[in-house]
């Protein structure tokens, strides 16, 4: 039975799903760093919010973990490179709080127009400072948007429902999108010179780090404001006070900061500046709705196989799991086999999908041959971290999906190519699930994937077959099946022999010793 720690808070429902599925679910909230550490490594699931820090010191203590589950869109409290090297999937839920972060961005931006926060402390302090609280109006004024993904969409169409023009910088915005939702899409000095209202709704990555910095604001228009309910870091918070303190920004709001907790800060005291503490999915329908996401990936993932919303891996919905496991399974062995032979650093791993194969999501597939090609190679290789650890080293992936027809029904063609040579294996499933060898250096063959074989190319001339079984017997060792295949009139050919019995060195080197025999390699699938 599958077993998850849940660490942070979530909802009784969210616990009463994983054990409603069949997993044990331990729900300790609030454990102590130091505890995490010494239980971790007895749980194959782990749930969090924002305030268990899985740091890599985790997750070398986290031996059977499988997956994390993030209730919510932000991972900068998980170390997801160390998580992806050690092949344990990340996910999280980022629509579950799409809505609820949109909206809190447009109260941010009612708030930050009238001045509602000061208005509110001056009135409940018995002031009445009607004239001090000049606010400006929304409609008709010019919003630009930096990002329009999930978030800034929704801000968008609250924003036209505002009667305000809206300008969109984001480089995977298309143009069919920016129209279907009635916005302009800008390069960002456009953005910057013609908006009133900014606002951010995009990742922290080092392309987005500090795109709000003084030279920035200084190409803004005087008297903008800025709001950020996305993630500290995207504004540098020292250039801002001071273009506030300036007059060159009007006023700015801000859900989100470089250091959290925010006990201290250089916008903080400022009288233009709104702040809340990373508010922005805090409501109790998104707070429910995440919880219950991440239950139900996490139990999907680790009761099927299925993957959703993973940021170190691709998707695998529930419905193409048992679909996909058994091309996946295919893709490994082919991928095994290629990296079982290679006796040189790998520089490319190509596959190529026919028949119903090229109909699938192929992403998982490539993720499972490439980590059949590195696993004799490579320790605690994985489909999650196999193409990290493939980029690492330098090897190229490519797929190719082609809508030929093919000689059998589905078809996975592997190409692995070292520093020595390449090899090509051709593999396709018998009755919709069974794996088969079907093809090796362009010679045909029909072979299983035993847990012990002999791969052996030898000289098609009488004699072989004689010499190979008379040593593997006088070895004590039983061929259980036997596979040939040769290529025509060239005398190359190969077999694949299953053995029920462990070969020893001395008798692979009796086997190399036989006259016909170029090449003898033991196999293990």
């Amino acid at each position: 039975m599958p077993k998850v720690l849940i660490s942070d808070k979530l909802s009784e429902q969210a616990v009463a799903i994983f054990r409603s599925r069949g997993i044990e679910a331990d729900f300790k909230p609030g454990l102590p760093a130091d505890k995490l550490l010494d239980i971790i490594g007895g749980y194959d699931g782990l749930a969090i919010r924002s305030a268990t820090k899985v740091t890599k010191a985790v997750l070398a203590k986290a031996g059977g973990l499988k997956v994390i589950g993030r209730a919510g869109i932000g991972v900068d409290n998980i170390d997801v490179p160390a998580a992806t090297e050690r092949g344990v999937v990340v996910m999280n839920t980022p629509y579950g709080n799409a809505i609820t972060t949109a909206e809190h961005a447009i109260a941010m931006m009612f708030a930050l127009a009238r001045q509602i926060p000061q208005a509110n402390a001056s009135t409940q302090a018995g002031k009445w400072e009607k004239s001090a609280f000049m606010g400006v109006e929304l409609t008709g004024k010019t919003l630009g948007l930096i990002g329009c993904g999930n978030i800034g969409s929704i801000v968008a169409d609250r924003a036209r429902g505002l009667r305000m023009k809206v300008l969109a910088y984001d480089p995977y915005l298309s143009e069919p999108r920016a129209t279907e939702l009635g916005v302009r899409k800008v390069v960002l000095d456009e953005l910057f010179a013609e908006s009133d209202v900014i606002t951010l709704h995009t990742p922290l990555t080092d392309a987005t780090r500090g795109i709000i910095d003084a030279a920035a604001i200084g190409r803004m228009r005087k008297g903008v404001r800025i709001i950020n309910c996305a993630r500290g870091g995207l504004v540098v918070e020292q250039d801002l006070r001071a273009a506030l303190d300036s007059g060159h920004v009007a006023g700015a709001a801000f859900d989100v900061f470089v250091e959290e907790p925010a006990t201290a800060n250089p916008l903080f005291g400022h009288p233009n500046v709104i702040c809340t503490p990373h508010l922005g999915a805090a409501t109790s329908e998104a707070q429910e709705k995440v919880a219950l996401q991440i239950a139900e990936q996490m139990s999907d993932y680790l009761l099927t196989g299925a993957v959703s919303n993973a940021v170190n891996m691709p998707s695998v919905t529930a419905e193409e799991a048992p679909i996909l496991k058994p091309y996946m399974r295919l893709a490994e062995l082919l991928g095994s086999f290629c990296g079982q032979l290679a006796d040189s650093p790998i520089r490319s791993i190509a596959i190529e999908l026919e028949g119903h194969a090229a109909e699938l999501n192929p992403e998982p597939v490539k993720s499972a041959a490439v980590a059949g090609v590195l696993r004799p190679q490579v320790d605690s290789v994985n489909m999650v971290n196999a193409p990290s650890m493939a980029h690492n080293r330098g090897v190229e992936l490519s797929v190719t999906k082609h809508d030929r027809e093919p000689d059998y029904q589905t078809l996975i063609r592997l190409k692995v190519v070292t520093e020595t040579r390449a090899r090509t294996v051709v593999g396709t499933l018998i009755g919709g699930n069974k794996p088969r060898l079907i093809e090796v250096q362009g010679i045909g063959i029909e072979a299983y994937f035993a847990p012990r074989m002999l791969y052996v190319r030898n000289y098609d001339k009488p004699g072989f077959i004689g010499g190979l079984g008379s040593t593997l017997g006088d070895a004590g060792i039983n061929i259980a099946t036997f596979h040939l295949g040769r290529r025509d009139d060239s005398g190359e050919a190969i077999a694949m022999v299953e053995v029920d019995q462990d070969i020893s060195d001395t008798v692979l080197a009796q086997v190399r010793a036989l006259p016909q025999v170029v090449r003898v390699d033991t196999l293990a699938f």
